[in-house]
């Protein structure tokens, strides 16, 4: 667990955990998508589900801001993770002459 401290491993196992769900949700719809119903009649009724082009738009631009948000991080602003700090220390000794 020690390797998962470093904020871009952290970012990289967030997004491969969501787009492993998002992929799971993707295919537990496919196979409601189609569905065919007998009665006695001999009449066979088809239901089709379809989903509006708005709503691929809008999870689209989602993914998208989750992405870019998961790329940026925190690197607007300064952290002391990265940076390294020098600290000079000077001393000036005057000895009295006798």
């Amino acid at each position: 667990m020690e390797h998962l401290k470093r904020p871009t491993a952290l970012k990289s196992f967030i997004a491969i955990l969501f787009l492993s769900i998002i992929n799971s949700i993707s295919w537990a719809q496919d196979s409601t998508s189609t569905k065919t119903t007998t009665s006695s009649n001999k009449t066979i009724t088809t239901e089709t589900t379809t989903i509006e082009p708005w709503v691929w738009i809008v999870g689209a631009a989602v993914l998208v801001i989750i992405i870019v948000a998961l790329v940026r991080g925190n690197s607007g602003s300064k952290s002391s993770a990265g940076t390294t700090d020098s600290v000079t220390y000077s001393k000036k000794v005057k000895r009295e002459e006798n």
